[in-house]
């Protein structure tokens, strides 16, 4: 009887680990903790001015409104400018499959098909493959931003990023000893969560699962539509929500069935069981404003059978300059398999399709149980174990698609890695403080028009 092969000799675990451990000479743990600017850093306003050169013009100043209002408003909006300045030092090598944006308000609730909340990133507009550790120190910078931003000072705001790290870290070197299904069936949902929580504020979370269970299309329903002359239609709300008509709502129409192939068979006969009642662009986010985004109000059953699905502009990730091209040519695509990768599970009416003027756009659902965290809301504490959190989250999705026994070596069972990133944490802080100051200066100066409070 013949023994089996088994895999080659390079994809082993101990072969998996040596290479992990050999990154390591690459880039020593502790070397993550470094930040200086590269001589010849861009500036941070014409970053920002530059990825607005094909948008919306007059919703650019809706966006620097927003980005002005805080430094974390700021990072918010300034992935571009992170990524180059990531891009910049060395790396790893150990890739996954980038969120490419992963600051503490890109995670948050959603409902899996089978309506069970589940915590996760929950943007991928700029996701890509690339080095795991631009994920981890984006989350770490949001976390001090966060706490500074909350007026707690440099030790706290130290614990977040070190937290979000720890349990980042803490994650990946469990899932290293799991098998693949087991690794790929790992989520984190609502009653997890629960238990992560300390008593006194279990009531306060439960809050938030009910306020997220709350947000689905029939509540969008009630705000963003009106009845007159006894049809159904979306509200105009100019700047934020403009309905469309005319050519723009054949264009829309169309595109719709182009999106319509790109599900699969059973979601396209689904969806068949709506019809299409109204559409209108709006603004979305902070990162987002000036991208084209719309929204699409269907109808099922009857009038109170709604479904509103989100359709958004899908440019070239941040992250595509700086590193080796990507499988899809179509940024659409990109965000879609991206965020099917490494989510626990995905929006069934994910798709994409090529609008006109050749651009490239994603489909999902606008509201699905969705819910957020209040950031500003947060103890010093709450914030800690939030980012802690999220953390885990992270490691769950580069588990998917990287090499986690690789990266579990990488990372080690010591805290090397969690500290040097914490200290990178608050220094970049400090750069994000001085971007957003820059910003500040280009308004009051005149040279960058910002419409805020919108």
């Amino acid at each position: 009887m013949s023994t089996p092969a088994g895999p080659p000799a390079d994809r082993t675990p101990r072969a998996r680990a040596t290479r992990g451990r050999r990154a390591r000479k690459r880039v020593p743990r502790s070397a993550h903790g470094m930040w200086i600017p590269a001589v010849g850093r861009p500036d941070p306003v014409a970053v920002l001015e530059r990825q607005g050169a094909d948008r919306v013009p007059e919703l650019l100043p809706v966006r620097y409104g927003r980005m002005v209002l805080s430094p974390f408003a700021f990072l918010r909006g300034s992935a571009a400018i992170m990524a180059a300045d990531l891009a910049a030092t060395d790396n790893t090598g150990l890739t996954v499959q980038l969120c490419g944006d992963a600051h503490l308000m890109n995670f948050g609730l959603y409902a899996s098909p089978e309506r069970i909340q589940l915590f996760d990133v929950n943007d991928f507009d700029e996701t890509f493959p690339g080095p795991f550790e631009w994920d981890v120190k984006r989350l770490a910078v949001s976390a001090a931003v966060a706490a500074r931003d909350n007026g707690l000072g440099k030790g706290p705001a130290h614990r977040a990023a070190r937290e979000s790290v720890t349990q980042y870290r803490l994650m990946i070197r469990r899932l290293a000893d799991l098998g693949e299904l087991d690794v790929w069936y790992t989520h984190v949902d609502a009653a997890g969560i629960v238990r992560l929580i300390r008593p006194g504020g279990r009531g306060r979370a439960r809050a938030t699962f009910a306020r997220a269970r709350r947000r689905t299309s029939l509540q969008a329903l009630g705000k963003l539509t009106e009845v007159v002359d006894g049809r159904r239609r979306i509200v105009d709300d100019p700047p934020l929500v403009e309905r469309l008509g005319g050519p723009d709502l054949t264009e829309l129409r169309k595109a719709f069935s182009d999106y319509r192939s790109t599900l699969t068979e059973e979601r396209r006969a689904l969806l068949d069981r709506y019809r299409f009642v109204d559409a209108a662009r709006k603004v979305v986010g902070v990162g987002s404003v000036g991208t084209r985004c719309f929204i699409v109000l269907l109808i099922g059953r009857d009038d109170g059978d709604p479904l509103f699905l989100q359709i958004k502009e899908a440019a070239p990730s941040v992250l595509e300059e700086h590193l080796p091209n990507g499988v899809y040519d179509h940024p659409g695509r990109r965000v879609v398999a991206g965020q099917r990768l490494t989510q626990a599970a995905s929006d069934i009416f994910l798709g994409w399709m090529t609008g006109s003027h050749g651009r490239a756009y994603y489909w999902r659902q606008l509201r699905d149980m969705k819910g957020a965290v209040d950031l500003a809301a947060l103890s010093s504490g709450q914030l800690v174990r939030y980012a802690g959190l999220c953390g885990v989250a992270l490691a769950r999705a580069h588990a998917r698609s990287g090499d986690r026994i690789a990266l579990a070596a990488y990372l080690g069972a010591g805290d090397t890695f969690d500290r040097a990133v914490a200290d990178f944490a608050l220094r970049y802080a400090d750069q994000n403080a001085a971007d957003h100051s820059a910003l500040e200066a280009s308004i009051a100066a005149g040279v960058i028009a910002a419409e805020p409070g919108v």
